[in-house]
């Protein structure tokens, strides 16, 4: 089953006002010397530009984090660019602070880059590059084979309408369970934020599982759990805002050639990349996981730079059928694979479409 998400979350207009992002824990990490408003200086100025760059504090963004840790987007950026990287717990948030205009750039889920298209019809922004593909499961607790057997009981999601929400949503509906947005139905969906919240809840027996994003899926099992379901398709995209990437396209194809650096080095420097990922995701947590874990997650990803179109559209197609997103009108038009496909092109890596 390919990976499901959202774009109209019930209640989404919150997202355009009411909701604000919970970022925990922001940094700026410097290419050159104070850097400018990212609205200020084009790409052609000398003054460097701020690169408000967003990502979740999950396992499926270690693209993010690797580039982070190891410097590759300082390293691109040069003086061009100062980077401030935000880490967020869902998606959700995320979408709220591109819709804000409170990022440039988000490693992001496909479900809050379809929502950001859609609550902008086609303004907001442009995915630029893949990141991750695979990466979360359904987790229930031993014994249970079927999702017949989830009738009646609670699990949790990282946030209502999130890729992972939807995810389980339409997969329980496949299988002819009913879910409503207020935890209602056959199946009781329970958003529980952090996601590390979720893992706590179902070791101690409250939740009978859930639908989590790695490395939290991976603690889930850890602590008891099986693996029902393996959500498979595209997880983790990077995007750049519309105006941003008018503005400064130079500093867009420096991001991507970034991206393409980290995913090289998590291919090519393994057990380097966990410990990177597993450092920079501390500084923002507070507590390094298990080196066990992190290796688990990675083992459940795999990194690609080639951002799954189909599986895109698809899951735009599934998500409308949930009743949770209307028909989205030329879905195809929001990717923007010429910076990617030029910096493919002179790292000697074929080009990928969409």
């Amino acid at each position: 089953m390919r990976r499901v998400m959202a774009a109209a979350i019930a209640g989404g207009a919150m997202l355009l006002a009411g909701c604000s992002s919970s970022a925990t824990g922001s940094g700026t990490t410097t290419g050159a010397t104070a850097g400018s408003s990212s609205t200020g200086a084009g790409s052609g100025n000398t003054a460097p530009v701020t690169v408000r760059l967003g990502f979740l504090e999950n396992i499926t963004h270690a693209s993010a984090l690797v580039g982070l840790k190891e410097g590759f987007f300082t390293q691109a950026l040069g003086p061009a660019g100062t980077l401030k990287p935000t880490a967020f717990s869902s998606g959700t948030q995320e979408t709220t602070a591109i819709l804000a205009g409170q990022l440039d750039a988000a490693y992001v889920g496909p479900n809050p880059a379809i929502n950001a298209w859609q609550k902008s019809a086609g303004a907001a922004i442009k995915v630029v590059s893949g990141s991750a593909t695979g990466g979360a499961s359904v987790v229930v607790k031993a014994g249970t084979t079927s999702a017949a057997q989830l009738k009646g009981q609670t699990l949790a999601t990282p946030s209502l309408g999130n890729t992972q929400d939807v995810a389980l949503r339409y997969w329980l509906k496949q299988n002819g369970l009913a879910t409503s947005a207020t935890g209602g139905g056959d199946v009781s969906i329970k958003p529980t934020a952090p996601n590390s919240a979720a893992v706590l809840e179902f070791k101690s027996g409250q939740i009978a599982g859930g639908s989590e994003p790695a490395p939290y899926d991976v603690q889930m099992v850890k602590d008891g759990g099986k693996v029902l379901l393996s959500e498979s398709g595209v997880t983790t995209l990077l995007v750049v805002t519309q105006s941003f990437l008018s503005a400064h396209p130079d500093i867009v194809a420096d991001l991507v050639k970034a991206q393409i650096k980290a995913n090289d080095f998590i291919k090519n420097n393994t057990a380097a990349a966990e410990a990177d990922a597993n450092a920079e995701l501390a500084s923002y947590t507070g507590k390094p996981l298990s080196a066990s874990i992190v290796s688990a997650s990675f083992k459940e990803i795999t990194f690609t730079n080639d951002p799954d179109a189909t599986s895109l559209i698809a899951d735009a197609t599934q998500a409308t059928s949930l009743g949770l997103l209307k028909t989205v009108s030329n879905l195809s038009n929001v990717f923007d694979l010429s910076p990617l496909n030029a910096a493919l092109t002179a790292a000697g890596e074929p080009a990928v479409s969409s």
